[in-house]
């Protein structure tokens, strides 16, 4: 049988050889004249799997080693019995290290403490919760905003939309976009949201760029309807708003969830994926070994803000904003590119005796190591 993959996935050279012709393309170049031998395909968000795409080969089973799926025409899929998969929280942890690291250099910008502040999720699917529980670590109070699962578990667990404009002092996104009469994300922030919000919340976007009204996130940020913003995903990417790029706080290019471990998880989900559909016992439980590690894992801590001080070593969003600002006409190749970040579990803090036990307990919650 023959593979395409996008030559991008990492971790992934070497696996499927033993099974079969392996062909590695960037996924963007992919093409239907590629895939006329094609039985399986392993893809990122940079492939639109459509009816365009796929009509007459003989592709029999897609998995996107990726959350998202809005890049897969799933109706056409199903028409032309294509089987498909994703990799649901794969990156979760990734995605939740982000933002996190977001919250704390506003923190010290700001000069204001997380505790005790009010943070809004809407979507609090894998990559929701993930962001619930390093906000908790850091005392922040959470409000949760998703319909679907407000509908199939009950409301008291979540709040509406209105509750979230009204009390958050930072709102996150965290939905997939999708066309849904019902529970459609399409410009869910628009300017009706923005102009119900009570208390200039800063506004995180780390889901899809369509997520987001463009248009009427800049005028939010014109007329101080939020306090400023960060974007890790845009509309019309690569070709990114560059007048909207100047105006938010913390701009990187769709790389939230690029971490090792994320991509890692990715991987190791889409091959487990394809061996079940093809029965490739060998590759059933498969799991990406030997992982790389930063230059340093072990962090010994000195500042007064020993918790900000753990979450800039390993992550800071500094250094991918300061890059995609200085080029964004390379914003593929960025994220093409991407350099090693390993999640906070990859480091240990090794002088825990001479830091507060308050503080000791956050970084234990955030997922770093401790002696």
């Amino acid at each position: 049988m023959k593979f395409t993959v996008d030559d991008a996935i990492p971790y992934l050279r070497g696996v499927l050889e033993p099974y079969g012709t392996v062909e590695y393309l960037p996924g963007k170049a992919i093409t239907r004249q590629d895939l006329m031998q094609t039985d399986a395909m392993i893809i990122r968000t940079r492939t639109k799997c459509n009816e365009a795409l796929l009509a007459g080969t003989p592709v029999k089973f897609i998995v996107s080693a990726t959350i998202g799926m809005d890049h897969m025409d799933l109706a056409a899929l199903q028409r032309m019995g294509i089987g498909y998969a994703n990799a649901p929280g794969c990156n979760a942890m990734s995605v939740a290290q982000y933002v996190t690291s977001i919250l704390v250099r506003e923190s010290r910008r700001t000069q204001t403490v997380l505790e005790g502040k009010t943070l809004g999720i809407i979507g609090v699917g894998h990559v929701g919760r993930k962001v619930e529980c390093v906000a908790r670590a850091l005392g922040m109070r959470v409000l949760r905003n998703d319909l679907p699962r407000a509908k199939a578990e009950g409301e008291q667990h979540f709040v509406s939309l209105e509750t979230i404009q009204r009390e958050a002092d930072y709102i996150t996104l965290h939905v997939p976009l999708q066309d849904d009469p019902e529970y459609g994300t399409y410009h869910l922030a628009d300017e009706s949201f923005f102009n119900g919000l009570k208390k200039q919340p800063f506004f995180l976007n780390a889901s899809r760029g369509e997520v987001t009204d463009s248009n009427a996130l800049k005028a939010a940020l014109i007329t101080r309807k939020i306090s400023g913003a960060a974007l890790d995903v845009w509309e019309d990417e690569p070709e990114i708003d560059r007048t909207l790029l100047n105006m938010v706080r913390y701009a990187t290019p769709h790389i939230a969830g690029y971490s090792a471990d994320g991509k890692a998880n990715g991987t190791a989900m889409s091959v487990r994926a394809v061996a079940e559909f093809f029965g490739l016992d060998g590759l059933k439980d498969f799991e990406v070994k030997d992982m790389p590690s930063p230059r340093t894992t072990e962090l010994f801590l000195h500042s007064g803000d020993v918790v900000s001080e753990a979450v800039f070593a390993s992550y800071d969003v500094l250094t991918d904003d300061r890059i995609l600002r200085d080029s964004p006409e390379t914003f593929e190749k960025q994220r093409s590119q991407y350099p090693l970040r390993r999640e906070f579990s990859a480091y240990r803090v090794m002088n825990c005796q001479q830091i507060e036990e308050s503080n000791l307990e956050v970084l234990q919650l955030l997922g770093f190591q401790t002696q």
